[in-house]
């Protein structure tokens, strides 16, 4: 009796020695998982060690963690362990929160249970599934926020989860909550940097000179980076016209986009620019203001448009963002820090726009220092000359040496009449500019790019100002007008140019697009009519087929006809 006794205390030690070293080693174990989790500052990263630790802990085949995205109720990230990468493709797509996930989800409290499949919440799994029986399921807090949770299934040898793995778990999670939120602080402070970083650097290609157009490309692709967005683009106002029209797109359809008109009734970049705020959508399968022609985005994942200006009435323009399908919703935490970027974008543009008006002062001013010292200095000292070879003409008894004075004085008069109007082109006022036949030109080849759906390329060479007179200018603009609505109405081209020019007798307007052409019959009232306005002031049309399609119509008038008709 006295041996057996002691064996049986022996072995009660033993057990308790055991239970003793286990439960040393698992607390070792669990101090391991927590300095592993806490290691690391790349979220994506920390969130892994978080699962694979979990799942060593508790010794389950599989384990997995879901992020709550930002609507509460489903699954935006879902991270899993133990399953291959076959056996993932063929059980389907990630789950969105559903079933005992989404009993977590609601119920932000530990779960164990012994059979998953008899809980009422079970929805099953999908037929390639593997098949899974215990479960073990703990929230991860970060602060007083639930992050998301971890789900463990399928302790190895067939047990179940207990109390203590519980525990264990639990324990992990208020460490992986820890880890998640310095991660979060971490990745928050390095895009920080990257924001600070981009704005400078605009500011400083701004006010070193570089091109408006390539200082807006350097803003988008900054933004691009930064959030992973799949299309960055910039849309800016069209003067004349209540749409903006896509000045400069990155993303897989880029080319296509650019020149794209976008009405400000119905799309996100519109609603941004009109409200003088950032507006952001889910994307098109929800609710937003989304999906017009215009606004149609080269990816269908989530959005955002943000005005490039402090205020509603200066905007000069909007940029829009898009991410893949797959990618995630703009958080508020993106549209402020976009919101200051974009501010700063904007104040950088309009130091740039003050520092070219400052200069185009200086132009000016520059202009008409020349002009008076033209007209004071050297108009002044031609005439002197012309008078004086005036007067040796007539003691000039050689015939062919008088001739030869006669049209040296004759020169000596036309090169005085170009100098002046040289100084009245100098000495033209931006006040004089609103009617003059290139501001009227530039305006309306603006307005046509809302109809068009993307801006025409427009040249303009000589005095138009000075040379053309204002009766043949109203004859150039009918022309421009009726070549531009025949262009928007039936050319589709996604090309069209304009070209006005003053030479020295004539004043030439060409327009070409790359369309379909102009048919040899049909109704051709409005080339008629411009053909008949041409001869009316002694002008004609050209109508021209390149050999590479599209059309080319050529209006061209003399300078004359504008004085005597």
């Amino acid at each position: 009796m006295p041996q057996m006794r002691l064996d049986e205390l022996l072995e009660e030690l033993q057990a308790r020695i055991n239970a003793a070293r286990g439960t040393r080693d698992r607390v070792h174990s669990l101090l391991e998982a927590v300095v592993s989790v806490g290691r690391g500052l790349d979220l994506s990263q920390v969130l892994r060690r978080i699962v694979e630790a979990a799942a060593l802990l508790v010794d389950a085949q599989y384990g997995a963690l879901g992020v709550i995205g930002p609507d509460g109720r489903t699954l935006s990230q879902f991270l899993t362990v133990g399953l291959t990468d076959e056996e993932a493709a063929r059980s389907g797509p990630l789950p969105a929160g559903h079933g005992i996930l989404g009993e977590l989800i609601r119920r932000p409290e530990p779960l164990r249970l012994a059979e998953l499949g008899a809980h009422p919440a079970s929805y099953g799994f999908p037929a390639h599934h593997p098949p899974m029986r215990t479960f073990l399921g703990v929230p991860i807090r970060v602060r007083d926020e639930v992050f998301g949770n971890l789900y463990l299934t399928d302790k190895h040898g067939g047990q179940e989860f207990d109390a203590e793995d519980e525990s264990v778990i639990a324990t992990l999670s208020v460490a992986a909550g820890v880890a998640i939120d310095n991660a979060r602080l971490y990745e928050a402070s390095q895009r920080q940097q990257r924001w600070l970083r981009a704005s400078a650097e605009i500011t400083n290609s701004l006010l070193s000179g570089s091109p408006r157009l390539e200082v807006l490309g350097l803003i988008a692709r900054r933004a691009q980076e930064i959030t992973g967005a799949a299309l960055a683009e910039v849309a800016v106002p069209v003067p004349g016209t209540d749409g903006l029209v896509v000045e400069l797109s990155l993303g897989a359809d880029g080319d296509t986009r650019r020149g794209l008109a976008v009405p400000i009734e119905g799309t996100l970049a519109g609603t941004a620019y009109e409200a003088g705020a950032p507006v952001a959508t889910a994307g098109p399968a929800h609710d937003g203001p989304r999906g017009a022609e215009g606004d149609r985005s080269a990816t269908p994942g989530p959005a955002v448009a943000v005005p490039l200006g402090t205020a509603a009435k200066d905007t000069r323009g909007v940029l829009l963002l898009a991410r893949e399908e797959t990618g995630a919703v703009f958080t508020e935490a993106d549209l402020e820090a976009l919101q200051a970027y974009a501010g700063q974008a904007a104040l950088a543009l309009e130091l740039a726009e003050r520092r070219s008006d400052a200069e185009q002062l200086a132009l000016l001013e520059d202009r008409d220092r020349i002009a008076r010292d033209l007209h004071d200095l050297a108009i002044q000292r031609l005439f002197a000359t012309g008078m004086t070879l005036q007067s040796a003409a007539r003691l000039v008894q050689h015939q062919g040496a008088a001739e030869r004075l006669s049209r040296a004085v004759g020169d000596l008069d036309e090169t005085i009449k170009i100098i002046r109007s040289t100084i009245f082109g100098l000495r033209a006022r931006e006040e004089d500019a609103g009617v003059s036949l290139r501001a009227r030109v530039a305006r309306t080849v603006g307005e046509t790019a809302t109809v068009l759906g993307f801006p025409p390329r427009l040249s303009m060479e000589g005095l138009l100002d000075t040379d053309v007179p204002a009766q043949l200018a109203d004859h150039v603009m009918a022309a421009l007008t009726e070549l531009l609505s025949n262009a928007a109405r039936h050319a589709h081209a996604t090309r069209v140019e304009v070209l006005v020019q003053a030479r020295s007798e004539d004043v030439v307007l060409t327009v070409a697009d790359n369309g379909r052409g102009i048919p040899g019959g049909g109704r051709r009232s409005g080339l008629r009519n411009l053909e008949e306005r041409a001869r009316s002031v002694g002008g004609t049309l050209l109508v021209e087929r390149p050999d590479g399609g599209g059309s080319r119509l050529m209006f061209r008038a003399p300078l004359a006809a504008g004085h005597t008709g």
